[in-house]
């Protein structure tokens, strides 16, 4: 976990800190074999190159996208307003790569929709090279991606993730993550051609008492 930009012990205080306010995580996060590094335009043509070698593998579990989604110019402009967003605190956006190997994107993870005041909420997203799936690259990912935004400088409260039924995998690291099933949405996402059911599940940030107010 990283040294966060506070001084005060892990976890919001039930008072926090006179002019504490919670703010964004930081833009470049290192696991044991991980680099990852937040959006920024220089990215585009790594980032392009993950979806290419991944089509068929995500065709089945990714949003229909418009045909231009994927084009430099295009992935340019919206890395680009994502590098904007993660400043606002409304995107937080990584891009994963070997610490080895950093100029070959193998992964992405999210925490979107950050809604602040009486929710601090966030959703949470991720994809991973299919050649890397079994290898625990992703929980590591996600474990410090957590840490990171349940930690005292950023402090959401919740995390909620969707996943549609039959993706056994994501599931299975949402569950070992300490995910927790809330619901069933029926034909949640429009994804491969048809509305597709998914299931939520959420995780609270244990830090956070039963009382404690939200920082305003």
């Amino acid at each position: 976990m990283s040294v966060p930009p506070v001084d005060f012990p892990a976890g919001v205080p039930a008072d926090p800190p006179a002019g504490f306010r919670p703010g964004s995580p930081l833009k470049l996060l290192r696991t044991g074999r991980l680099l990852m590094r937040s959006s920024t335009p220089a990215l585009a043509e790594a980032t392009i190159a993950f979806q290419s070698r991944n089509l068929a593998h995500f065709a089945r579990w990714d949003p229909t996208r418009p045909a231009d989604h994927w084009e430099l110019d295009v992935t340019r402009a919206r890395l680009g307003r994502e590098e904007k967003a993660f400043d606002a605190g409304t995107i937080w956006r990584y891009w994963l790569s070997l610490a080895e190997a950093p100029e070959r994107v193998i992964g992405v993870c999210a925490v979107s929709d950050v809604v602040r005041g009486v929710f601090q909420s966030a959703m949470l997203g991720y994809s991973l090279d299919e050649g890397c799936v079994g290898t625990g690259l992703m929980q590591e990912a996600l474990t410090h991606l957590i840490d990171e935004v349940f930690g005292p400088a950023v402090s959401l409260h919740r995390l909620q993730a969707s996943v549609r039924p039959e993706n056994a995998r994501s599931r299975r690291v949402l569950e070992r993550l300490g995910f927790r099933r809330e619901g069933f949405s029926p034909r949640y996402l429009f994804i491969d051609g048809a509305w597709r059911d998914h299931e939520t599940f959420a995780l609270i940030n244990p830090q956070w008492g039963e009382t404690q107010r939200p920082a305003t």
